[in-house]
């Protein structure tokens, strides 16, 4: 969802880019629908992101001491 405001787009036009109906983009930003692998890869071309931020989006790297 963050990444799909910060590029000033509506669940709408995200679905219009990317194939997703706009009721199951709904479901998976509430956390309704796993968002899964292949609907990730499918999401992150239409908002030119790797797909790793939408399937690990907290994802945090220890650092080495």
């Amino acid at each position: 969802k963050v990444i799909r405001e910060l590029q000033d787009l509506s669940q709408n036009e995200l679905a219009k880019l990317s194939g997703i109906p706009q009721s199951t983009i709904s479901g998976m930003e509430s956390g309704r629908i796993n968002i899964g692998v292949e609907r990730a890869k499918v999401l992150a071309k239409a908002l030119h992101i790797h797909p790793a931020a939408i399937v690990f989006p907290g994802w945090e790297t220890e650092r080495a001491s």
